[in-house]
């Protein structure tokens, strides 16, 4: 079977790293939220306005139709998006039913002293308060797992595989 993974959360959580790593270790093809966004979005986070659902849904279903090529040639993929709220998931899953989410999360301190400390990238960190406000977590009959940030990202590769894995 082919996986299906999309690495969500919050800005500054190391979707990239985790999702670049993971995508190695499965063999799988990668594919970054970023790359999806038009220049509009990038240009408004740039300048410090979060996005709207309006501005988010033809990047979410960009992203889905990204996953449903790779689902329908049999191979999967892993893709990072924020994934924020429920009705996003959605629209990834009404492109691919079978995505199974891995949920980065961790505490505000932390992710805003990465956020400050990362460089070449478009989000601010006045942002960050804004995606944490939107965040609505896994339901429990959404497919995935929470990982805690805290570890090394191999560790949180290592956890994701096996939580892939495990029948």
């Amino acid at each position: 079977m082919a996986h299906n993974v999309v690495v969500m959360g919050v800005s500054g959580v190391g979707k990239t790293t985790v999702a670049r790593l993971l995508s190695e270790r499965l063999a799988l093809p990668y594919g970054e939220a970023d790359d999806f966004h038009p220049p509009a979005n990038i240009a408004k986070m740039a300048a410090g306005t979060p996005l709207d659902d309006a501005d988010r849904q033809p990047w979410l279903e960009a992203i889905g139709a990204w996953l449903q090529r790779q689902n329908d040639a049999g191979v999967g993929g892993v893709v990072t998006c924020s994934a924020l709220k429920r009705r996003y998931r959605d629209t990834l899953r009404a492109a691919c039913p079978d995505i199974w989410f891995l949920h980065l999360a961790g505490p505000h301190d932390l992710v805003a002293d990465r956020i400050g400390h990362r460089t070449g990238h478009f989000m601010p960190p006045s942002l960050l308060d804004s995606q944490y406000s939107t965040l609505e977590p896994l339901g429990a009959d959404e497919r995935g797992a929470v990982l805690d940030v805290g570890p090394a990202p191999e560790e949180l590769v290592d956890a994701a595989v096996r939580l892939l894995t495990t029948p």
